[in-house]
C-alpha cells in the first residue's frame, strides 16, 4: 500500500475503534479489556510470524526496547486514555489526545534532530483546534475541580506515553527491527504489563459472553491493532514520527461522522468549522515539500 492508502486505513479503522470500544464497557474492566485485547493481537502476530517462518530470535537488547514500545503504544497509553475519560468527557480527551501531533513533531526534533516545518507546526495546531471547536460543548462542562485536574493529568500523560511510543518505534526501525515482529513482542509485553496492573489494582479478569463485546474485542484485536498499527508504523517509518502522528487529529472527526450514523451526533455550523480546519490541517502537515 502506497502511503496515502495506509495513512487513509489507519484513520478509518481507528476512527471505528472507538465506536467499538463502547461495547466493551461493562462487566469487563477497561484495563482487563485492553490486556485481552494486545494479548490476543500479539499471539495472531506471533502465528503469523510462525506461519511465515519470520524470524523470532532478537538479542536481549532488541527486547528491552520493544518492551520499551509495549508499554508506552500498548500499555500505559491505552490504559492512561481510560482514567482520562473516568474524570473528564471523551470529548476533551480526544482534543488532548489530538496534542500527539505537537508531540511528536518536537520529539522527533530533540532525538533525530528532524528539522522544523512552519506548515507542520501551523498544521498541527489548526488540527488542535478544529477538534477543540468539534467538541466544543463538551469542553464548556469541564470542572476544575479534583476530578477534573486528575482526569487532565491522565490525559496528557496518556498522550505524551503515546508520542514516546512512537519515537521509541521509529527507533527499533532505524535499529532493523521489522514492523510485524516489533508489533508482536511489544503487544505482548504490552498486555503482560497491563495485565500486571490490572492484578495490582484489584480488577477482577472476567469475559462478557456476549454477541457484541466478544465481536467488539476481534474488531478491536486483529483491525484496531494488528492491522491499524502495522500500517500506521509502516507509515511513521516512510514519511516520519512527526507527520505520521497526525492520525491523533484525524481520527475524532471520523468518530464523529461514524457517531452521526450510530449515535445520532447532532451537527452544528462550529461542526463544520472544526472539521474544514482539521482537513486544511492535514493538506499542510501531509504535503510534499517544494523541491
Amino acid at each position: 500500500m502506497n502511503s496515502v492508502s495506509l495513512y487513509v486505513s489507519c484513520v478509518l479503522i481507528w476512527g471505528s475503534t472507538w465506536l467499538a470500544i463502547t461495547y466493551q464497557l461493562g462487566q469487563v474492566p477497561p484495563s482487563v479489556s485492553v490486556a485481552y485485547r494486545f494479548a490476543l493481537a500479539a499471539v495472531i502476530l506471533l502465528a503469523y510470524c510462525g506461519v511465515r517462518a519470520l524470524p523470532l530470535r532478537y538479542t536481549p537488547r532488541d527486547h528491552a526496547w520493544m518492551a520499551l514500545q509495549g508499554l508506552l503504544l500498548f500499555g500505559a497509553n491505552y490504559v492512561l486514555v481510560y482514567l482520562s475519560e473516568g474524570h473528564i468527557s471523551s470529548g476533551l480527551t480526544a482534543v488532548i489526545f489530538s496534542s500527539m501531533a505537537f508531540w511528536n513533531i518536537l520529539g522527533t526534533r530533540y532525538f533525530y534532530r528532524t528539522p522544523l516545518r512552519p506548515a507542520a507546526l501551523l498544521g498541527a495546531a489548526l488540527g488542535v483546534v478544529g477538534v477543540a471547536i468539534v467538541f466544543a460543548p463538551e469542553l464548556t462542562v469541564f470542572s476544575n475541580g479534583k476530578a477534573g485536574m486528575l482526569g487532565l493529568t491522565y490525559g496528557l500523560a496518556g498522550t505524551l506515553a503515546a508520542s514516546l511510543g512512537n519515537i521509541t518505534a521509529a527507533r527499533n526501525q532505524r535499529r532493523g527491527l521489522p514492523v510485524v515482529q516489533q508489533n508482536a513482542f511489544g503487544m505482548l509485553y504490552g498486555g503482560l504489563l497491563v495485565t500486571l496492573f490490572a492484578l495490582l489494582t484489584g480488577q477482577k479478569f472476567v469475559f462478557e459472553y456476549t454477541v457484541p463485546y466478544t465481536l467488539s474485542l476481534l474488531y478491536l484485536a486483529l483491525f484496531g491493532s494488528v492491522l491499524a498499527f502495522g500500517g500506521y508504523l509502516t507509515l511513521l517509518g516512510r514519511i516520519g514520527a512527526d507527520r505520521a502522528g497526525y492520525v491523533a487529529v484525524a481520527i475524532p472527526i471520523v468518530a464523529v461522522l461514524l457517531s452521526t450514523f450510530f449515535e445520532g451526533f447532532r451537527w452544528h455550523p462550529a461542526t463544520v468549522l472544526g472539521i474544514a480546519l482539521c482537513v486544511l490541517g492535514n493538506v499542510l502537515v501531509l504535503r510534499k515539500e517544494a523541491p
